[in-house]
């Protein structure tokens, strides 16, 4: 179902590295977006941009006052923040989104847009082929959390939830094979890559709001899938980079996930290759 977006009210949780290029294109289309931080420095970068700021902190105990503003008005709420598990191993990510579920039931939110991870699917050394429609089975605390979160959203009957699995975000700034460059004894050299640049996750975001697609799953994840060494290496060689070198005395575990469904759904064509 195609629908403009110009009059549409959107908040979005977790204006970062991808929240804030986001903002900027639904602004750029027409709507009206409120965005948070976390840090008081970012709202004057976000307010020069006409994303209406807000300061969100949110723990599994705790949601700050301002909260009921960032969401009031609006019909859709994008939540784009990691469960941050690397920097806090016992964070309950769940418990967070549990604490704000009743914050976008009194608001009467109509939409939700998770953005989750690849990462709720397990590597193994079988390397499956995952589709929108294949059951998590991440064995990672992070992967298992945000299975969790992913249900929890899908499962409320007040609001409509899409859920956003996203591979390996890249853009030319920020890209794995800068930092693969030159190690040695990496492994998995045969698992395949699930990669993604920031232009089409922006697009694919843009397409389920465009389109009204709510309560559906989609993957965003570039649909081409060379192997580990064989695309790192010729990362390495085009950027003239130090070359990753590979253990190979060992099963590669990994992977292979597919966005076929997602294309057909949204009637999308990847724009750029990571």
């Amino acid at each position: 179902m195609n629908r403009s977006i110009l009059k549409t009210q959107i908040s979005i949780m977790g204006c970062g590295w991808l929240g804030l290029p986001l903002a900027t294109t639904l602004v750029d289309l027409g709507c009206t977006v409120k965005g948070s931080t976390t840090s008081d420095k970012k709202l004057a970068q976000l307010r020069a941009q006409n994303i209406t700021p807000y300061l969100v902190e949110l723990t599994p105990k705790t949601i700050s006052a301002s909260y009921p503003d960032f969401l009031t008005g609006s019909d859709t709420l994008i939540i784009n923040i990691p469960p941050g598990l690397r920097k806090n191993p016992h964070k309950n990510h769940v418990a967070e989104i549990e604490l704000l579920i009743p914050e976008l039931e009194k608001k009467g939110l109509n939409h939700v847009l998770f953005i989750s991870s690849t990462s709720v699917f397990e590597d193994e050394t079988t390397c499956p082929v995952i589709t929108e429609h294949t059951t998590p089975n991440a064995q990672s605390q992070s992967g298992k959390q945000l299975g969790a979160v992913e249900q929890l959203l899908l499962k409320n009957k007040n609001f409509k939830t899409s859920i956003l699995r996203c591979g390996g975000l890249v853009d030319e700034q920020r890209h794995p094979g800068q930092f693969l460059s030159g190690k040695t004894n990496l492994t998995n050299p045969e698992a395949p890559i699930n990669l993604v640049h920031k232009t089409d996750v922006i697009g694919i975001i843009t397409a389920i709001i465009k389109q009204g697609l709510w309560g559906e799953t989609f993957h965003a994840v570039y649909p081409k899938h060379p192997t580990k060494a064989a695309y790192y290496t010729a990362y390495c060689k085009a950027h003239k980079l130090p070359l990753p070198s590979f253990k190979t005395d060992q099963n590669s575990k990994g992977k292979q996930v597919e966005s076929t469904e997602t294309r057909k759904a949204l009637n999308y064509t990847f724009l750029v290759e990571p």
